[in-house]
C-alpha cells in the first residue's frame, strides 16, 4: 500500500479483483497520456488473491499512484473507499478493463470549463487488437439499433445515467450522496438517479470515451444482461420516476420473437419477416462499422443473448419485485454485497 505524491485536481479510481494484466494496460495507456492536467490514479486491491502490486510498481515512478488494498467488500464499497482516500476535485471512476485514449483528459476539462456539471460520463469504443467477439459484443452495447442508444452514443441522452466503467462524479455530489450502493450491477444507474435528486446536473461527454475490452464470453455476457435486466425492475421500485416502457423493449422483442415463429408454422408469416428485417440491419451495419462479415454474424448472436438475456432477467424480476412484492435482497441475493 502506498500513496500518491501530490494533490490532483483529478482522481481515477479503479477497482480491481486479480487482473494485474489489465492494470498493467490501462497503466500503458495513462503513461502514454497527452496532457498537462494534474491527475492521480487510485488503485483499490478489492481482497485481490492474485496482486497487481508489481505492475503499479513499475509505473509508480513515472505515474501519480495511491495503490489501496483492502478486504472483498465489492466495487461499489471499493470505488467509495477509494473516492475517501483521493485527492482530486473530481473522481473519475474506471473499470480495470478500459484503456485510456491520449486525449481523454484533455476532453473532459474542455466540456466542464464550459459546462460546469457534477456528474458526467463518456461513452465506450473498441480498438481495433480487440477480438471478434468483443467488437460484436461493443457493437450492439452501442448501437443505436439496439438498447446501446440508451447508454449513450448521442449527445442529447434524455435521462443519461452515467455507468462506471467511465463516471466522473464531483466530491462535493459525492459528499452529499454517499457514493455507491451495496447493489451490483446497478450501482452506478442508482448513484445517478440520487445525484439528479440531490439537485445536480449531469453530462454527457461524448469525445471522452475509453475503450472498453469487457473481459467476456457468450456464457459471461448472458449472465451479466440478464443481471442487468434483474436489477432495472428494483431501480424502479426504488425510483419510480425513472420507469420508462422502453425497459420492456427486450422482453417484448423476445416474447414476439417466440411468438412470430409459433404464427409462422401457421402461415403467417409477416411477424417473422419483420424480425428478419431488423436483424438483418443488425448485420449489415456491423458488418460495414467493423468490416468483417464475421463479426456482423456475430452481432446477431450478441443481439439475440442481449435480448434473452435482458429481457427474461427483467421479466423475472418485475414478477417478483413489483407484482409480488418481495424484498430483492431476499429474492436476488446474488445482486447484493
Amino acid at each position: 500500500m502506498y500513496f500518491s505524491r501530490m494533490k490532483a485536481k483529478y482522481s481515477f479510481i479503479i477497482p480491481v479483483y486479480n487482473r494485474p494484466e489489465e492494470v498493467s494496460e490501462l497503466l500503458q495507456s495513462f503513461y502514454e497520456m497527452k496532457t498537462q492536467i494534474s491527475y492521480e490514479i487510485v488503485i483499490v486491491e478489492d481482497g485481490s488473491t492474485i496482486s497487481s502490486d508489481e505492475i503499479v510498481k513499475e509505473y509508480s515512478s513515472v505515474l501519480n499512484i495511491q495503490y489501496l488494498e483492502k478486504e472483498n467488500t465489492g466495487p461499489g464499497d471499493s470505488r467509495n473507499y477509494g473516492m475517501r482516500k483521493a485527492t482530486g476535485e473530481y473522481f473519475i471512476i474506471l473499470d480495470s478493463d478500459v484503456v485510456m485514449p491520449n486525449h481523454y483528459l484533455n476532453s473532459v476539462e474542455e466540456f466542464l470549463e464550459e459546462n460546469p456539471v457534477d456528474c458526467f460520463g463518456g461513452p465506450d469504443a473498441a480498438k481495433e487488437n480487440f477480438s471478434e467477439i468483443q467488437k460484436a459484443i461493443n457493437f450492439v452495447m452501442t448501437s443505436f439499433l439496439t438498447t446501446g442508444g440508451i447508454r449513450g452514443k448521442e449527445k442529447s441522452v434524455k435521462n443519461y445515467e452515467p455507468r462506471s466503467f467511465n463516471m466522473g462524479i464531483s466530491r462535493e455530489a459525492f459528499q452529499k450522496t454517499g457514493g455507491f450502493g451495496t447493489i451490483h450491477p446497478g450501482e452506478d444507474p442508482d448513484l445517478s438517479i440520487r445525484i439528479i435528486k440531490a439537485g445536480f446536473k449531469i453530462g454527457f461527454i461524448k469525445e471522452a470515451y475509453v475503450y472498453h475490452k469487457r473481459r467476456i464470453s457468450w456464457k459471461k455476457f448472458y449472465i451479466q444482461v440478464n443481471k442487468f435486466g434483474k436489477v432495472r425492475p428494483i431501480l424502479n421500485s426504488w425510483h419510480p420516476q425513472t420507469a420508462s416502457l422502453v425497459f420492456w423493449f427486450p422482453s417484448l422483442f423476445s416474447l414476439g420473437l417466440f411468438a412470430s415463429i409459433v404464427l409462422a408454422i401457421f402461415q403467417v408469416i409477416w411477424p417473422v419477416l419483420v424480425y428478419s428485417i431488423y436483424l438483418f440491419l443488425i448485420f449489415i451495419l456491423s458488418t460495414i462499422e467493423n468490416k468483417s462479415i464475421k463479426i456482423g454474424l456475430f452481432s446477431l448472436r450478441a443481439t439475440l443473448t442481449q435480448f434473452f438475456g435482458y429481457g427474461f432477467g427483467f421479466f423475472k424480476s418485475t414478477y417478483y419485485i413489483r407484482l409480488l412484492g418481495k424484498d430483492p435482497k431476499q429474492v436476488f441475493p446474488e445482486l447484493f454485497f
